[in-house]
């Protein structure tokens, strides 16, 4: 099959269906010639489930030859991150420390709502342990590689989920993120990722780092991520924390543009270092909104440095995800994630709750922010991928991945929608990360300035 329908968005995949000029098993063997052809390399799946996968196309098909279709995503090819679950394939999250040998039998929210459209599910993507920092490794599948240059990370923790969706690996994929797990990726290889509202997606169980974590997805196109959320974002019971379901389907108004939106740009969100050449192509980027009809100026809605905030939050959370393991399972553990675990079991009930006051003044901050702004955008990155196996760049003073992240754990703390678009790629070749951030609750603003923004600068795959 042609490397140019390995590359089609789902929402064209659809459309060939429909008009009966492509079938869900050439879509189907198309994406899994590109994980043969590419896997070895990039090493972006720790599961294929070719027969599943094919079973489940040639029934799709099936359905669309005799003109019944069922679900919104009948027959494309979508790939699952290895720490949700899926009835019938392990959830390692990455570790050694996980036993296979258990039932699987259920599936998380999402995973119910891809197979209830008919999804082809391809496999899961890798992970780091447990989800636990912004680059993708782990002892169990080892390192993940970027496509634009494989001696680079493709960042993390959904670092397999981004590379497939960059290489054809499938059209839809599901990501997480806790602190920048879909956005760093995503900029990292130049597609398209979206952090929703926090609990727009159901998610089950909940992730062991509490209520900085989301669900969403990872794609190629603005439009593939909307009529992504529309499925994921339907309710589900096990999910105290859900938002009250809206039955929204996030493809209409989609191409409304953004004239007369009030926009902030800032460009190092209160002070964050950035590259140079990243500073120059976000900047470049952002007037596009002001062509766009937008009105848009700098400002920054004052947040200060909040990473010992999120670290209260994400290394008592790494402490919880480890507690019943024993002391012979943490020596098969990424010793980072030991390291962190240990940090955050050492800190008080006290400390983490004067956190949460402090992380509640910050969603109160950007609160009456938007009141005046309704969209905000930043970089993504202060850089671009650096070495691969490496939890920090070679150059970086910091001692941890929070330390190179300072635009996107921000937003996990306020419970945001946050996206990143591509837009650009550096002289060395590496791909930069536009953020854009709305108030509470406003995913479809999000992607509706998204998709303005893919419409004025289409979006550019790696070459492989």
């Amino acid at each position: 099959m042609s490397r140019d329908l390995a590359l089609m968005p789902a929402t064209e995949l659809l459309d060939n269906y429909r008009t009966k000029r492509l079938s869900p098993v050439e879509a189907t063997q198309a994406a899994l010639k590109r994980i043969t052809e590419l896997n070895g390399t990039l090493n972006a799946f720790c599961l294929v489930d070719e027969t599943a996968a094919l079973t489940a196309a040639r029934a799709s098909e099936q359905r669309w030859q005799e003109g019944r279709p069922q679900g919104l995503l009948d027959g494309v090819p979508t790939t699952v991150k290895d720490l949700v679950l899926t009835k019938g394939w392990p959830t390692l999250r990455g570790s050694r420390a996980v036993s296979p040998d258990q039932p699987w039998d259920e599936d998380a929210p999402a995973v119910a709502r891809l197979r209830e459209h008919n999804a082809v599910l391809l496999g899961k993507t890798t992970t780091p342990e447990f989800g636990w920092k912004g680059v993708t490794d782990n002892p169990l599948t080892g390192i993940t590689r970027n496509p634009w240059n494989p001696e680079k990370t493709p960042g993390g923790s959904s670092g397999g989920a981004a590379v497939a969706a960059a290489t054809g690996m499938g059209a839809l994929h599901i990501g997480t993120d806790g602190g920048g797990s879909i956005r760093i990726p995503a900029s990292f290889t130049g597609i398209f990722g979206f952090k929703q509202s926090f609990g727009r997606v159901p998610a089950y169980p909940l992730s062991p780092f509490g209520t900085v974590a989301h669900l969403g997805p990872m794609t190629r196109t603005v439009t593939d991520a909307a009529l992504m959320l529309t499925v994921l974002a339907e309710p589900d019971p096990r999910d105290w924390y859900a938002l009250p379901p809206d039955g929204r389907d996030y493809r209409e108004g989609l191409e409304e543009g953004v004239k007369g939106v009030r926009i902030a740009f800032s460009p190092t969100l209160g002070g964050a270092r950035v590259e140079p050449e990243v500073a120059a192509l976000v900047a470049d980027a952002a007037r596009v909104f002001a062509d766009l009809g937008a009105h848009l100026e700098e400002a920054d809605p004052g947040l200060g440095d909040s990473s010992d905030i999120f670290g209260r939050h994400w290394f008592p959370g790494a402490a919880n995800a480890l507690r019943t393991f024993t002391p012979e399972q943490r020596k098969l553990m990424d010793p980072g994630l030991v390291e962190v675990a240990e940090i955050g079991a050492r800190l008080s009930a006290l400390d983490h709750l004067d956190a949460v006051k402090q992380r509640e003044a910050m969603g109160v901050k950007m609160n009456l922010f938007h009141q005046d702004w309704d969209l905000l955008l930043t970089p993504t990155m202060p850089l671009t991928a650096f070495e691969a196996g490496h939890e920090t760049p070679l150059t970086s003073d910091g001692a941890r991945w929070v330390d190179w992240t300072p635009f996107s754990y921000p937003f996990n703390l306020t419970r945001q929608p946050a996206a990143t678009v591509p837009c650009g790629v550096t002289k060395a070749g590496l791909p930069v990360g536009l953020q854009i951030v709305g108030p509470s609750y406003a995913d479809a603003a999000v992607l509706r300035a998204a998709r303005a923004f893919e419409r004025a600068r289409p979006f550019t795959m790696p070459a492989i």
